[in-house]
């Protein structure tokens, strides 16, 4: 469904922030990005909207080739390509329900989005998103009044109401406690299986991908090193992607890893999540 070949991305500066990346995702494939700071996996995501633009290679959705399009072609190609940001990306001073509908913004254009003049079929699949993602009792509460849960509720929502065919997600749980974090990487995953979405999702938390993720690809100094099941992720593996560390010691978990929601996964995966402090980018 999504095919990148050979896509590259060098700065003006000159560095190279991605080198030659060779990906297919099939459809309603739910991917994570793993890899350190500066590894290239939000320059990856972005390259695939074009919010950031890849200096080389090719990245077709289906039958469109996305680094050719510009214009109202682009914008259009963008319908089909649901983002969900780190920082959730909501206007603070509007409602639930009007941030989930500026999710219509790429059909019924900027100053009807901004005059509130929406489709009547569109207010009503905003509705039942907003009740699939459980927040009916907030649809007018200003975005401002929402937890980060909630708040990564509404950009899942606001996403979905594009009807895309694919979820790009950018550290979605980075700004979240860790039962919000399996939370909302549970109703991704659900969301991506009730829609047949495909998904790239870029996280730090090692434990979540291998619990939530069908495919785990890592990268490194912006190259793929790892692609494959988290299953195969060992520690062998996780030096080559992040570097050298006691990958086989853990802390004792703390209270919410010990309810039955807990992931369960090698220990070297919840060292990883705490020492990854700042998130990768």
């Amino acid at each position: 469904m999504l095919t990148l070949s050979g896509v590259g991305k060098r700065y003006p500066t000159g560095d190279r922030a991605l080198t030659d990346i060779e990906l297919a995702l099939p459809k309603g494939q739910v991917m994570a990005l793993i890899g350190p700071s500066g590894a290239g996996k939000s320059t990856l995501i972005r390259c695939v909207n074009r919010l950031v633009e890849p200096t080389q290679g090719s990245i077709r959705l289906e039958d469109t080739e996305i680094t050719k399009l510009s214009g109202h072609k682009l914008r259009h190609a963008r319908r089909s390509m649901g983002m969900i940001f780190q920082e959730y990306a909501l206007v603070d001073r509007l409602t639930v329900m009007e941030n989930v509908l500026s999710g219509q913004l790429g059909y019924v254009g900027f100053w009807r989005s901004f005059l509130r003049r929406y489709p009547q079929e569109a207010v009503v699949e905003a509705f039942r998103l907003l009740e699939r993602v459980g927040l009916t009792h907030a649809i007018d509460k200003r975005a401002d009044a929402l937890s980060g849960g909630q708040r990564q509720r509404v950009g899942i929502a606001r996403a979905l109401l594009q009807s895309p065919k694919l979820l790009l997600v950018d550290e979605p749980t980075a700004s979240l406690d860790p039962k919000t974090s399996r939370q909302i990487m549970r109703l991704i995953r659900e969301l991506c299986a009730e829609r047949e979405l495909a998904a790239i999702i870029n996280i730090h938390d090692v434990a979540l991908a291998q619990q939530f993720a069908d495919r785990i690809v890592g990268l490194r100094a912006g190259e793929i090193v790892f692609d494959g099941l988290p299953s195969e992720l060992d520690s062998d593996m996780l030096t080559t992607i992040y570097g050298e560390e006691e990958w086989d010691t853990t802390p004792e978990p703390m209270d919410d890893e010990t309810t039955d929601d807990a992931p369960v996964n090698p220990p070297y995966a919840r060292v990883l999540s705490s020492i990854e402090a700042g998130g990768a980018r």
